[in-house]
Order: C-alpha cells, then structure tokens, then sequence
C-alpha cells in the first residue's frame, strides 16, 4: 500500500501501487476536502532519496544531534536533526512552523507539544533540557510524565513520548 498526501488538506490516502505500472498516471478525489488532484505512478525524487539516505541515525547526527521518531501505526521512522536553543516538537500541519515537526497523523500530538532546549555550557559540552510546551496529553520521559513546570536535562538515548509517538534523542559523537 502507498500513501500520498493531498496538496490542499494534507489528508492521507491510500492505494495499491502494485495494480498500476509505472507511467500511469491515476485521479484521486480528497474524502476529507473534495479536492481533485493527480499523480504519475513511477519513481518519485524524495521516495528515492529516502531509500537512498535510509535514515541512518549515526550517518545523520549534525551538530547539535537529532531525534529519532519510532515508526507506529500513526507514522514511519524519521530522523529529524535539532539546533541550537529551543526545538520546538510537535505534529506537523499546514501553517505551522515549528523547528521539529513530525509527520503522523497521531491526533493525541499537539502541534506545539514540547520542547528540547540545545545549548553549550561554559566548557563547551552540549546540554539538553526538556520541557512540555504546555500539551494536552503530557510529556514522558522514560514513561514518568513531566510536571507543568519541570526542565528536565537530558542525556544520549532519552526516550521520550508525546502523545502515542516516541522519539530518542541522539546526541552528536564527541572525540
């Protein structure tokens, strides 16, 4: 089964690749907001490159290290680098513009859900510190939930759950 996104709603649908041969072109219409909308079947340019860049967390860590998103039933596996200062995390949707959004459709995921601060303290070391932005459904940390108000630093390896999604976090290799 493939998954294509509609280009005014960004709902997902559906379909067996597997009937169609490559240069058919196929119609779809959005069940969500009625859009028509076509596609070609063949190779696209980002399913390649995402074969061809798996997501190698090792291969991916930049300077200030990345999460790693558990595939479930809700998304695939995805590698999403941070930066410095705040990365706000949470499901991407149309119009927002946050530093890390993850592509589900897990709806128990605010948009704005929590946050990784990446700064370097005065020996230059990097330190992680999370929060909870505030959400809905709560921020987990090694399955114990985050207080309103906690900063809690994180190290190479936290688990973390926001909503029915997890991510760890990846830090990048020091010599």
């Amino acid at each position: 089964m493939k998954r294509i996104r509609c280009p005014k709603c960004e709902n997902y649908l559906t379909f067996d690749e597997t009937k169609y041969k490559e240069g058919q072109s196929l119609v779809f219409i959005c069940e969500h907001c009625k859009k028509q909308f076509a596609i070609r079947i063949g190779k696209s340019k980002t399913e390649a490159t995402r074969k061809e860049a798996s997501p190698d967390e090792n291969a991916s860590r930049n300077e200030f290290g990345n999460i790693t998103v558990i595939e479930n039933i809700f998304g695939y596996k995805q590698v999403l680098p941070l930066q410095e200062g705040d990365n706000i995390i949470g499901r991407r949707c149309v119009g927002n513009t946050i530093q890390v959004p993850i592509e589900t459709s897990d709806m128990s995921m605010d948009r704005n859900h929590c946050i990784i601060n990446v700064k370097r303290n005065k020996q230059g070391k990097l330190i992680y510190t999370l929060r909870d932005a505030p959400s809905l459904t709560g921020t987990f940390l090694n399955n114990d939930i985050l207080a309103d108000k906690d900063n809690i630093r994180i190290e190479e390896g936290a688990v973390v759950t926001i909503g029915a999604t997890t991510f760890i976090l990846h830090t990048p290799c020091e010599e």
